[in-house]
């Protein structure tokens, strides 16, 4: 289990170079008194395993960018690849907020930074994607959505060897408020150049966002894995009744149209941000970050893997009650 001292740890996403797993995490200091307010001084922090259990800390992958930059107010949820050129790429969200707190009115774009050894990164001008207003909902002052939606970026080479492909966290451009969470995509054929296309889910699915998009194939089937609590699900979606957190969807190819009605959480959302990890014996488990029950206390800290396995149904399932909750 990863816990930062004196700060709250969340979001976070995995690379994993010849002997180590470099872990890539969100994190705020305590000092801010309430956790809700994380999320404007949220920083990339950089942990490394042999095991996915016992992290080191080793520091933080780079700074907010300065006043006015897409990234000024904090830097957010991404992924890690690796490139023909054998140069690592973080793609990760930049998030300017508008006004100062209370305010949330926030854009979201995505932005990349370069690295040859997974420690040392050096950001490159962006943004790089941003939601388009043909296909995605954008921000207008006083009407609609608090944010411009366009976060936590999945990065992975087309199945077929041809080109990358960019899954993020977006909303439609149409529908109810509460109904409009989709999953945006992106292709490069290099990863430099991006194209923003449709989105690969339809809007109405029951979601006001799908957060933290992860596809993964295990023993040859393909599944989508996101987040979404009971608050930001739309008034018509049975789970609202329950206590979701994770998401799990078995899909046919992760490049093409995803059904995510027929999505079924896997965790409650006590563990949420859920990943897909594999460890060196190729051997796929679930990772989350260990928020609040209610009447809690926000605890902030990144779980020990836990093994997943198929239901009856056929579905992706993980003991949730297995996670470690143990007193801080």
């Amino acid at each position: 289990m990863l816990k930062v001292p004196d700060g709250w740890a969340w979001d976070f996403w995995i690379a994993q170079d010849t002997d180590r797993f470099h872990l890539y995490f969100l994190n705020a200091p305590h000092s801010l008194g309430d956790p809700q307010r994380r999320h404007r001084a949220a920083r990339i922090g950089h942990a490394v395993s042999t095991d996915l259990r016992t992290w080191e800390i080793v520091g933080r992958a780079f700074e907010a960018g300065d006043e006015g930059a897409f990234d000024a107010t904090a830097t957010w949820t991404g992924c890690v690849v690796r490139g023909d050129d054998g140069l690592w790429r973080m793609f990760y969200t930049g998030s300017r907020f508008l006004h100062p707190e209370p305010e949330y009115a926030n854009i979201e774009t995505v932005g990349v930074a370069v690295s040859s050894d997974l420690t040392t990164w050096e950001k490159l001008p962006g943004p790089i994607t941003r939601a388009d207003p043909r296909w995605y909902e954008t921000y207008v002052p006083g009407e609609g959505w608090k944010e411009e939606a366009w976060r936590d970026p999945w990065v992975f080479r087309d199945p077929n060897g041809s080109g990358w492909h960019m899954l993020v966290t977006a909303r439609a451009k149409e529908g109810p408020l509460d109904n409009r969470g989709v999953i945006g995509h992106a292709y490069s054929p290099d990863l430099q150049e991006w194209e923003i296309l449709p989105p690969l889910s339809d809007p109405g699915a029951g979601f006001a966002h799908l957060e933290v998009p992860q596809v993964a194939q295990i023993d040859g089937q393909w599944w989508l894995v996101f987040s979404c609590g009971p608050n930001t699900l739309s008034a018509d979606n049975p789970a609202r009744q329950g206590d979701p957190g994770t998401w799990a969807l078995p899909i046919s190819a992760p490049h093409e149209h995803m059904d995510v009605r027929a999505a079924r959480p896997i965790t409650t959302s006590f563990h949420y941000s859920g990943r897909l990890v594999a460890d060196r014996d190729a051997q796929w488990s679930l990772m989350c970050f260990i928020g609040a029950e209610p009447g809690s206390d926000f605890r902030g800290v990144i779980s020990d893997p836990l093994p997943v396995s198929l239901d009856a149904d056929g579905y992706l399932a993980v003991d949730d009650a297995a996670f470690d909750s143990s007193p801080l």
